[in-house]
């Protein structure tokens, strides 16, 4: 949830043509060279035939998704001397390239934005996240819908548009609790946990109205503050589930009772070592629950 910082750093030297990542990449970011060979081509720039070495730092944080193919292209561009690099350090910069050099949307983009704002530098990144990343305060984002578009903009031809949120206040609709008839004692319980932020386990047989109940739980909670909805909000585009429509609305999941608890917290499989929340699939589920459970693991 906290977007740590990438400095991304390339280098040309003489020698035969290479092109090589270095700072602990993913598999997803060692494919950006193919990505970012064929976005470079395809938007008439020139793709230098020298040793390129691109370093992500710090290089003990390993590095995954596409998100750094934006960046990988502007500073091949940059040190070939293509676009100038005076305005680089003004900007923070993410999106995942197509071949075309359109830009592609990217998870996360809240978090980003978030930390970026803190720097104090403006974030340009893929038009399609501009509406998610315009909910932190004060944040500077330029959406772009293509590498061209960022080219021009730092080589002060066509510059950029900030992006500004038009967010309409839509107050949130929750389930209402005076639809459930009797129920006073657990009414009661609830009422009193809302009140003083406490937690609630509500125990019993099947059919009892523990479901219901805890379905208008959320309307009876407070609004949301700025620095709550932010972090409800960054957990949920970790996991590519946020929509802006969502926004200061209490989240409430209804998992089946049958779900493992690596499904309910989140993961992913058992190599990864960025695990993200609620994005387990089913196979990976099965790996989890062989290696916690051993009446599982004897049965399979």
């Amino acid at each position: 949830m906290d977007a740590a910082l990438v400095t991304v750093e390339v280098h040309l030297a003489n020698g035969l043509p290479n092109f090589t990542i270095v700072g602990l990449p993913e598999a997803e970011v060692k494919e950006s060279k193919d990505r970012v060979r064929a976005a470079l081509q395809n938007c008439q720039f020139e793709f230098p035939a020298r040793r390129i070495t691109v370093n992500l730092a710090p290089a003990d944080l390993p590095k995954e998704s596409g998100r750094f193919d934006l960046p990988i292209a502007l500073g091949i561009l940059a040190a070939s001397g293509q676009i100038p690099a005076d305005k680089l350090a003004e900007y923070e910069y993410a999106g995942e390239l197509a071949l075309t050099g359109e830009l592609r949307a990217i998870r996360g983009a809240l978090a980003m934005t978030y930390r970026a704002a803190n720097c104090g530098r403006a974030f340009i990144l893929p038009a399609v996240n501009a509406q998610e990343a315009a909910l932190v305060e004060d944040a500077v984002v330029y959406p772009a819908q293509s590498l061209l578009q960022v080219a021009a903009h730092l080589a002060g031809r066509d510059a950029l548009t900030r992006h500004i949120p038009n967010l309409q206040a839509i107050e949130p609709h929750y389930a209402d609790m005076r639809e459930v008839k009797g129920q006073s004692q657990s009414k009661r319980a609830l009422e009193i946990a809302a009140a003083g932020g406490h937690s609630v386990l509500m125990s019993g047989p099947p059919g009892t109205g523990k479901s219901m109940l805890a379905a208008r739980f959320p309307g009876i909670l407070p609004q949301m503050t700025q620095v709550e909805a932010l972090e409800s909000a960054a957990m949920q585009s970790l996991g590519g589930m946020f929509e802006v429509e969502n926004w200061k609305r209490r989240p409430y999941r209804a998992p089946h009772h049958t779900a493992s608890a690596v499904a309910l917290v989140g993961g992913g499989c058992k190599l990864q070592r960025n695990l993200r929340p609620n994005t387990i699939n089913c196979e990976c589920t099965s790996i989890f629950a062989t290696e916690i459970c051993p009446k599982q693991r004897l049965s399979q």
